[in-house]
């Protein structure tokens, strides 16, 4: 192995943006995650469907699978009755 070509391998503090930190070993002394397994969905089982501009009832509809899925106009009439009593 050739001297003085490697970078040095120092303890490092890895923080996610939720918070949570921990320490382990890198070349950089800090590291800064967007996720980590405190708050992925993976691994906190709280698994979220997000549905941006109703993309899910568009695709029902455009496959006319509402005997499948129910009819998705349907469900944000309810939704919306629950919201108003």
């Amino acid at each position: 192995m050739k001297a003085d070509i490697h970078p040095d391998y120092m303890e490092a503090t890895v923080t996610c943006q939720c918070g949570e930190s921990f320490k382990t070993r890198s070349t950089k002394p800090n590291i800064r995650v967007e996720i980590c397994s405190q708050c992925h969905p993976f691994f906190t089982g709280q698994q979220k469907i997000i549905d941006t501009e109703g993309r899910v009832e568009r695709f029902i509809r455009r496959y006319k699978l509402q005997d499948r899925y129910g009819d998705p106009d349907q469900g944000k009439q309810q939704a919306g009755a629950n919201k108003e009593g």
